[in-house]
């Protein structure tokens, strides 16, 4: 990027861009749609966030880590809350995003639906 001085910075702000799926550039170049970030008066790293689509993916992909096994090899109930996390998170205004969880979860969109509507009416 810039001088020495930044990477202390970029490293701090690395695994928040990495948990998003973002990618770190150099601020010259960016786009308009990136997120340049200034430290001390100056532009030192610009941030190009993810689709939301691939968000999604990559936050799959995160709660599989976390959880240390597959999402479809969960418990119903573990399976329960992680819809819970991901309508928290957005993850169902995303087009297809019903599908795509169903699918990592290894259950029917019709099951992701009920666990929705049973977060609602609890």
């Amino acid at each position: 990027m810039t001088g020495t001085g930044d990477e202390p910075f970029i490293a701090a702000v690395k695994p928040l861009v990495d948990a998003m799926g973002g990618e770190i550039l150099p601020p010259d170049e960016a786009s308009p749609e990136d997120v340049v970030l200034s430290w001390e008066g100056a532009d030192v790293v610009a941030v190009r966030l993810p689709q939301l689509a691939d968000s999604l993916d990559h936050i799959l992909a995160a709660m599989e880590r976390r959880k240390g096994k597959p999402l479809a090899d969960l418990d119903r109930k573990a399976k329960q809350e992680v819809v819970r996390i991901l309508e928290a998170r957005g993850a169902f205004s995303v087009r297809h995003g019903v599908e795509t969880v169903a699918s990592a979860l290894g259950v029917s969109r019709f099951t992701v639906y009920n666990y929705l509507n049973r977060e609602k009416g609890a």
